[in-house]
């Protein structure tokens, strides 16, 4: 009952009002990403959802188009613009997706999305069983200090015991990992295995 009927009219309301709150500090952040990079202050990437279904995931730009003289995009390291930094470091990319979660392609809480380009090397695990989340037990429980195997195992557990309590405390336990400075996760898949 509380999976199916409950937890998405929880996240449904709680997005909702996040956002109605949060408006001031939403609107302010996209005209200056507007004024500092002249791009659209949204950055859309295809993520795996529920079911596997691919979705886009929202978050405010953090980095610029520049490419290399062969046309390539430059590194993460050269596009990242001062404003992006800041945002990463303090988590306020993300707010966007408080719009995935009204739109009831993510939850508050639940396995991150991975990017759709892992569809076939993640397609097997039981995280696809319920919606990604803003946050989620893998992320209360080391974030980018664990390996792969363990995020997939930590996120298999939130999917077999998920329930209002534990919600609740992943929720509670966030606030402490967004201020967390650790380097970002590893990439799932190296070049050579794509």
């Amino acid at each position: 009952m509380y999976v199916r009927c409950i937890k998405p009219a929880l996240d449904w309301l709680v997005a909702f009002l996040a956002l109605l709150l949060l408006m001031p500090l939403l609107l302010a952040i996209a005209l200056a990403l507007v004024v500092t990079t002249g791009a659209s202050p949204l950055f859309r990437q295809a993520r795996i959802g529920l079911h596997g279904r691919i979705f886009y995931l929202l978050k405010f730009r953090s980095m610029t188009n520049a490419r290399g003289p062969d046309g390539t995009l430059r590194p993460d390291s050269d596009r990242i613009t001062p404003l992006g930094y800041w945002l990463r470091r303090t988590s306020l990319d993300e707010l966007p997706q408080l719009m995935n979660v009204l739109m009831g392609q993510m939850s508050l809480v639940g396995p991150r999305p991975l990017l759709a380009e892992y569809d076939s090397a993640v397609g097997r695990y039981p995280r696809h069983q319920t919606r990604p989340g803003l946050t989620g037990w893998a992320q209360v429980h080391g974030r980018n200090a664990l390996s792969w195997n363990e995020k997939f195992a930590l996120d298999a557990w939130y999917v077999a015991n998920r329930c209002f309590w534990v919600d609740c405390q992943i929720l509670w336990r966030t606030l402490p990992v967004l201020l967390d400075t650790s380097p970002p996760a590893q990439r799932l898949l190296s070049d050579e295995d794509r």
